[in-house]
This record gives C-alpha cells, sequence and structure tokens, in this order.
C-alpha cells in the first residue's frame, strides 16, 4: 500500500471531522432534525465541501459507499488466471478487509456505536439508504461478473451476488441488534460468507459432526 500523500491525509481528515459532527449531531437532536447546514457548521467546513464528500447526509453514516465500489469490483478486475465466478467471490471480503478497512474512520467507543446502530435501525430514512447502497453495490458487482464471466446469464449472476451480499447484510443486521461492536460485526459477515461460499450442504454436515 502506498504511503498516504499531505493531500490524502487533509481529505481524510476533513472526512472524518464531518463524520464525526454529524454523528453528535444525530445522536444529540435526532437524524430528522438534523440539517446539512448544521453539520458543516459543527465541522467547520462549507455546505460545499461536505457535498465533495457526501452525496447526502444518510451516505455520512455509512462511510465511503464510493471506496466500497471501488474494492468489490477491484477484486474482479484483478481476478486471478483461471478462477471462477463463486471461488473470485468467495475472496471479496478478504479483498474489501484490505482495499477499504485501513480507511475507515477508527471504530468508536461501544456506547455510541451501539446507539449509532440504533438509530440506524430505528430510523425508516436509514434503513432505506442503506438498502439503496447495497443494491446498488451488488448490481455493479453482477455487471462486472457477467463481464468478467460472458457464460454467465443475467439472472444466475444476478442471483451469485444476491446471495453474497443477502447473507452478509442479514448477518450484519444480527449484529447491530446484537449491539456487537465493528469488529463482531465483520466477523459475523465473513461467517455469513463462509456459509454462501461452501453452500448449505457443507453447513449441514458440520452440524451432523461429518467430515468436510
Amino acid at each position: 500500500m502506498e504511503p498516504e500523500t499531505r493531500r490524502d491525509r487533509k481529505k481524510r481528515l476533513t472526512r472524518e471531522r464531518i463524520v464525526d459532527a454529524a454523528v453528535r449531531l444525530f445522536l444529540d437532536q435526532g437524524y430528522e432534525s438534523t440539517t446539512v447546514a448544521q453539520i458543516a457548521a459543527a465541522a467547520d467546513v462549507d455546505p460545499k465541501t461536505f457535498f465533495n464528500y457526501f452525496r447526502s447526509k444518510g451516505e455520512v453514516i455509512f462511510d465511503r459507499p464510493g471506496l466500497y465500489d471501488e474494492a468489490l469490483l477491484g477484486v474482479i478486475a484483478d481476478r486471478r488466471p483461471g478462477e471462477r465466478p463463486g471461488e473470485l467471490l468467495g475472496r471479496v471480503l478478504d479483498d474489501f478487509e484490505a482495499r477499504v478497512l485501513p480507511f475507515l474512520a477508527p471504530p468508536r467507543d461501544r456506547t455510541e456505536r451501539t446507539r449509532l446502530n440504533k438509530l440506524i435501525m430505528t430510523t425508516p430514512a436509514l434503513q432505506a439508504t442503506l438498502a439503496a447502497l447495497i443494491q446498488d453495490l451488488q448490481q455493479r458487482q453482477a455487471d462486472a461478473l457477467r463481464e468478467a464471466y460472458p457464460e454467465l446469464d443475467e439472472i444466475t449472476a444476478a442471483a451469485m451476488t444476491g446471495a453474497l451480499f443477502g447473507a452478509m447484510y442479514q448477518a450484519a443486521l444480527v449484529s447491530i441488534r446484537s449491539g456487537q461492536s465493528r469488529d463482531q460485526g465483520w466477523q459475523a459477515m465473513l461467517r455469513a460468507r463462509d456459509v454462501v461460499v461452501h453452500g448449505l450442504v457443507g453447513v449441514d454436515r458440520s452440524l451432523n459432526g461429518d467430515p468436510a
């Protein structure tokens, strides 16, 4: 990984300042009552600067969707010789961890994270934003998968990516409802990935104590 430049560091710190300000306001006065202008003022940036980083206030909570997109498409672009679609999708989270996690803001304290997760779970607008982001990422992944593997039809590609994204999303929701940490949530998503990649038959065998 290339070292962070001064410009990159400045952009990262600005983004983190906006995220911190937004989260504080969301938790203090509610999501619906918080405006972009208030977030910008609390972060000491111009409202135009806010929109250089985020398309809406809802995206602030979900960090960097554009970076997610780059990582998820990057694993397909950098696929290994002879690697099949299922094998490639199995590596998505590993690649995501290497490309994305180092650039995200550090985890907040447990109390604040729990409050933020509760806010997401109880705010329809935030749930809608998250669902839209996931659906968009899934579609882009399916399109890229078909381009890389012309033998895949549209339905098969959609089913493969849908299974992966759906399982990870549901695992993340369970983790949030349980009040788990970001690290625990990540492990839950990895476990969901394994369920999809190895298949339900493999899960049944492991539950019965049979060899894989």
